[in-house]
């Protein structure tokens, strides 16, 4: 790396050294007061320097620190910057930066591909066929991070779709409204599906706590009422209390209603304590 005319802060970086000597560059530029500009003053040899020079600057550009060492933001400035350079070498000759922004957009959406295709090619050339974008959509859903076009939406977006070509919406804001109807519809599945879990579980309870009641062996159920836990193992019962050290207290009980018991110990954690009672549980009891 050359430094030519300090005072005018201009820096030429080549192809054969930029790997190396990027960092020091973009030193001396969070040194300079044009930090805060993007400048324009940098000379690059190398057009692939130059992309990952620019998302840099974008990125730094941010007046939040905190957004600046965002681990998701981090990730996907890399994501980014590998897109970027992938770019120019990739396989897909066709695909210029609109058309890929777009196909993109879409892949999630269920747009019917002909229609996508149709508008693919209004845009620009070379001509695009029904596999090409086929094949492209796919490629898109396969890429790590992507997202994928869920069966149970498919019908709910196709009826939006229709609805937008009919009201003669162009194809990038029928895609928009695509996006905003499958965020609601996720977040309704969302909250349908913690509904379900819910109701599962108060189930499981229930089922739980009519075991207990029925004398039949059970794991650890909470019983109304109180914050102890109980469980039956060989027809034995157990209660297992809280301390206010967080520690947990085995009893051996005769019944559900007995307020004493007879200590058996104090563990540390109800795993500690479900162990003891595999053990406890098969051995003599003496009279009390």
């Amino acid at each position: 790396m050359k430094f030519v005319n300090r005072s005018a802060s201009i820096i030429v970086i080549t192809k054969s050294d930029s790997a190396a000597t990027a960092p020091a560059a973009l030193d001396l530029l969070h040194e300079s007061d044009e930090w805060a500009t993007f400048p324009s003053n940098i000379v690059v040899d190398d057009e692939r320097v130059e992309t990952v020079k620019r998302l840099l600057f974008e990125h730094v550009k941010s007046p939040s620190l905190r957004h600046v060492k965002d681990p998701y933001m981090l990730l996907k400035l890399a994501k980014d910057i590998v897109k970027k350079l992938d770019r120019g070498n990739s396989p897909w000759t066709k695909w210029t930066g609109p058309r890929e922004q777009l196909v993109e957009s879409a892949t999630a959406c269920w747009i019917p591909t002909g229609d996508l295709q149709d508008h693919l090619n209004r845009m620009e050339k070379p001509k695009l066929s029904f596999s090409d974008v086929e094949q492209r959509l796919k490629a898109f859903a396969e890429e790590r991070y992507s997202e994928y076009p869920r069966d149970e939406l498919r019908e709910g977006c196709l009826a939006v779709y229709e609805g937008e070509k009919t009201l003669g919406t162009e194809m990038p804001a029928i895609v928009g409204v695509l996006r905003d109807h499958i965020e609601k519809e996720e977040e309704r599945l969302r909250q349908e599906q913690d509904e379900h879990f819910q109701q599962l579980r108060e189930a499981e309870a229930a089922a739980a706590e009519r075991r207990l009641l029925s004398g039949a062996d059970c794991k650890w159920t909470p019983q109304q009422g109180t914050k102890d836990v109980y469980c039956r193992a060989n027809g034995r019962l157990f209660r297992l209390t809280t301390t206010t050290d967080k520690r947990v207290e085995l009893y051996r009980v005769e019944g559900l209603e007995a307020e004493k018991g007879a200590l058996l110990g104090q563990y540390l954690r109800r795993g500690d304590a479900t162990k003891a009672v595999a053990q406890i549980a098969y051995q003599p009891e003496f009279l009390r």
